[in-house]
């Protein structure tokens, strides 16, 4: 099984390659797409054995995340393993998010912080998931059972990676996948992965006020199509 990870990154030159050289350990190639970064996140990411590209201008993680499910998928990925650059992402769980594709009993799984273990989650954050959740559910249809809403820690087979066309270049790529994938006939599941966060990662990660944005993303991308 031939499992390509694809990690999308802006602004990362100081954590693109210890993401890299950790996600190599449990995945035959990594493909980072640099989304028009300013600073060294190509060249450091190359350094540490991965297959980069490049968007000239940034067009969001979303975008990014397609641009290097596409690149896997014609480099013959079995499987395509979905990981943020920041180092949020324990690599130590890719094995659990692998292992229900391995044994044929799923086509996607979410790696959920909630059934696992969020290392320093902030209060403000655990308030802003349970809000996005609930979101999720009455606004987006996607099912409450769904634990995690926001999880870009994921794994998807080739055959449902192709099938999952999602448009959304910013950061309401998650929700519409899980709307995507929870709306389809695809066998997906939930499994415990480990989170851990720093003060220099929530720095850079989703605030109370972007949840407007990506509501009204959603929204207009469910409307438009």
């Amino acid at each position: 099984m031939k499992v390509i990870a694809v990690i999308p990154g802006f602004r990362e030159e100081t954590r693109i390659g210890e993401t890299v050289r950790g996600v190599l350990t449990y995945v035959a190639v990594a493909v980072v797409v640099d989304d028009g970064s300013p600073d060294q996140t190509a060249e450091r990411a190359k350094e540490a054995g991965a297959v980069v590209l490049r968007h000239r201008l940034n067009r969001g993680q979303g975008a990014a995340l397609k641009t290097g499910t596409e690149a896997a998928l014609r480099l013959g990925a079995d499987v395509v393993l979905h990981v943020d650059a920041d180092g949020q992402h324990d690599p130590a769980s890719i094995p659990a998010l692998l292992a229900p594709i391995s044994s044929q009993e799923a086509d996607v799984v979410f790696g959920s912080r909630f059934l696992g273990e969020a290392v320093g989650i902030p209060l403000s954050r655990r308030l802003l998931l349970a809000a996005a959740r609930t979101f999720n559910a009455l606004a987006v249809g996607v099912p409450r059972r769904v634990t995690d809403p926001q999880s870009g820690f994921r794994a998807l087979t080739s055959s449902a990676a192709r099938r999952i066309d999602f448009h959304q270049d910013r950061m309401a790529h998650c929700s519409e996948i899980l709307r995507l994938v929870t709306r389809s006939d695809l066998r997906w599941r939930e499994v415990p992965v480990r989170i851990r966060y720093s003060e220099d990662s929530l720095k850079k990660g989703q605030k109370p006020w972007d949840a407007a944005g990506i509501a009204w993303q959603l929204l207009l991308g469910i409307f438009t199509r």
